[in-house]
């Protein structure tokens, strides 16, 4: 399945050293993930996501999480 959520102001990920806060212009990175909640930030409010474990790529403005 594949979920697009465009313009997203941040996005706050459970990695496995600790918590991660993605915003805008952010350096590129690839790390994996611990169980806990994904949570997007748009205009619109948030929205959270549980996950059990994963990876996560964030290059040129595009995160890309792969999780259970």
């Amino acid at each position: 399945m594949t979920v697009d959520i465009l313009t997203p102001t941040y996005v706050g990920l459970p990695g496995s050293d600790g918590s991660l806060g993605i915003m805008n212009n952010h350096a590129a990175l690839v790390t994996t993930l611990q169980a806990g909640q994904v949570v997007v930030r748009t205009s619109g409010g948030d929205q959270t996501f549980d996950v059990k474990g994963g990876s996560v790529e964030v290059l040129n403005n595009v995160v890309t999480v792969l999780a259970e």
